[in-house]
């Protein structure tokens, strides 16, 4: 069974920074692509960033690229998303998750084509 466990959420104020945790139970992200994804409240989940699982490519959304970094420690078997200069529109519950197959900006962004999911994070910023 895989499991994903993130952590590192939390309340942080408008322009301040966190880093998330995704662990992976093994290393099951050899070959697979990993994913952040983000629930705003009363919204649907939403894409946030990807990296390839060579690591050599990453992927953002509009919304967040220039502020937040996906990366990864295969010998932790763990990938983190660095946030920076947060705004109240980052808030809601963190996904992290796994994929197989090509690495598009599209198929990352399609959260329905990941194969395992963490039980989410929630991040709050305040203004």
């Amino acid at each position: 069974q895989v499991q994903l466990v993130e952590s590192g959420g939390g309340l942080v104020q408008a322009g301040g920074s966190l880093r998330l945790s995704c662990a992976a139970s093994a290393r099951t992200f050899i070959g697979f692509h990993s994913g952040w994804f983000r629930q705003p409240p009363g919204k649907e989940r939403e894409f946030v960033a990807a990296l390839s699982w060579s690591g050599g490519s990453t992927y953002y959304a509009d919304s967040v690229k220039g502020r937040f970094t996906i990366s990864r420690d295969n010998a932790k078997n763990t990938w983190y998303l660095q946030m920076n200069t947060l705004k109240p529109e980052d808030t809601g519950v963190y996904y992290c998750a796994i994929r197989g197959g090509s690495f598009t900006y599209d198929s990352s962004k399609h959260y329905p084509g990941y194969s395992f999911w963490g039980q989410g994070t929630q991040v709050t910023v305040s203004s």
